[in-house]
């Protein structure tokens, strides 16, 4: 069974937004999109769309692929961590 991408993609959201002093309500603002779907998103209850992920890099100032690429870093190193566990 393939790892779960979706506390990932919540963490490093959350982490950007935090670096950059923001709220979940001015990020949503800023990408438009409710805040409580931010929230949803940042605690891996929703999954974003390839558009959600464009607005929501364009809002923290990052390029969407930065964002894709630290998520799959850590997807596959939770991976590799699960694997090793007996």
């Amino acid at each position: 069974m393939p790892p779960t991408t979706g506390n990932a993609f919540g963490d490093v959201i959350r982490e950007l937004r935090l670096e950059r002093g923001l709220s979940q309500e001015a990020l949503s603002h800023l990408c438009g999109r409710h805040r409580t779907y931010v929230s949803l998103l940042e605690r891996g209850h929703s999954s974003p769309s390839l558009d959600t992920i464009w607005r929501i890099a364009e809002a923290l100032s990052v390029a969407p692929s930065e964002i894709v690429r630290t998520v799959e870093v850590r997807v596959t190193a939770r991976s590799r961590r699960s694997k090793r566990t007996p």
